[in-house]
């Protein structure tokens, strides 16, 4: 049986990198599908993602691979192609990037699994229920946040969840759960920080007459909403357009941009590199 696997390497850069690493894929019979790399001048790191077909098993490729990681002070891992990454996703009022990434999800365009949606507000348990998704409610004030985020660690310990996704859930991670969670948090925001911040930003954008609206996915760290970039994606506006008008067009463009951030990631295409993301898309 045939067997399609996603290899991704990372390793400081020198010579004979590829040469090992495609060595050891075709000890195991493996053919090559897809194979992108990247050398960072900045960093000095080499990044690579490979897809392989074989008859060899994910774990088989992971042991081939390891004594070129080794060699090279290298990580690899080993997966795949398609296995549906479990993820758990936080939400709010807003349901707009929920409706998105649950409709993906049916109609298998998303190569992940939901089995938890978790909010501080009740407004979209039918729509979870909609899309046949077990739906957790609990009010998070000061005084219960951190209750709820040890559910939500426990969420991730009892369901394996590999990926958690902020789809515009408004509040703010603790600086220790974004530890524990480390390059495992995608959150979406509109593009205007840091130009317009606080409430309304749609308003305040209409009030200056911006061109441009647009939205950012990055990895969640303790500093907020300084993580990695993940994906950025605008869109051209004028004069014409209403608050309304505005506010409608960024729930597109963040629903749009956060499915392509999760996307990604399900399909380990993203690999850091320092404080930014190497995104083989």
């Amino acid at each position: 049986m045939s067997h399609h696997c996603v290899i991704t390497f990372r390793c400081p850069d020198r010579p004979g990198i590829v040469h090992a690493i495609t060595g050891a894929i075709v000890a195991m019979n493996g053919n090559i599908t897809e194979l992108q790399q990247y050398s960072s001048p900045d960093t000095g790191m080499f990044f690579t993602r490979v897809q392989v077909e074989s008859t060899a098993l994910p774990a088989d490729f992971a042991a081939s691979l390891a004594p070129v990681a080794d060699q090279f002070a290298g990580t690899v891992r080993v997966d795949a192609v398609g296995r549906p990454v479990r993820t758990l996703i936080l939400a709010s009022t807003a349901g707009h990037c929920l409706d998105a990434l649950l409709s993906h999800v049916r109609t298998g365009a998303l190569p992940v699994t939901v089995p938890l949606v978790m909010s501080n507000h009740p407004d979209l348990a039918d729509l979870a229920a909609f899309y046949s998704t077990p739906f957790e409610h609990r009010e998070v004030t000061a005084a219960t946040k951190p209750a709820f985020e040890s559910r939500v660690r426990e969420a991730v310990r009892e369901l394996d969840i590999e990926l958690v996704v902020l789809a515009r859930y408004m509040q703010i991670l603790s600086p220790d759960l974004c530890r524990d969670l480390a390059t495992r948090v995608i959150n979406i925001h509109h593009s205007f920080l840091p130009g317009f911040k606080g409430a309304n930003p749609y308003r305040q954008a209409h009030a200056r007459g911006v061109k441009l609206i647009g939205a950012t996915a990055h990895f969640v760290t303790p500093d907020l909403d300084e993580g990695p970039i993940i994906e950025q994606s605008v869109v051209r506006v004028d004069h014409s357009k209403s608050v309304g008008d505005l506010r409608e067009l960024g729930k597109d463009i963040e629903s749009v941009t956060l499915t392509h951030a999760v996307k990604m990631f399900a399909e380990h295409r993203i690999l850091l590199d320092g404080v930014r993301t190497v995104v083989f898309d």
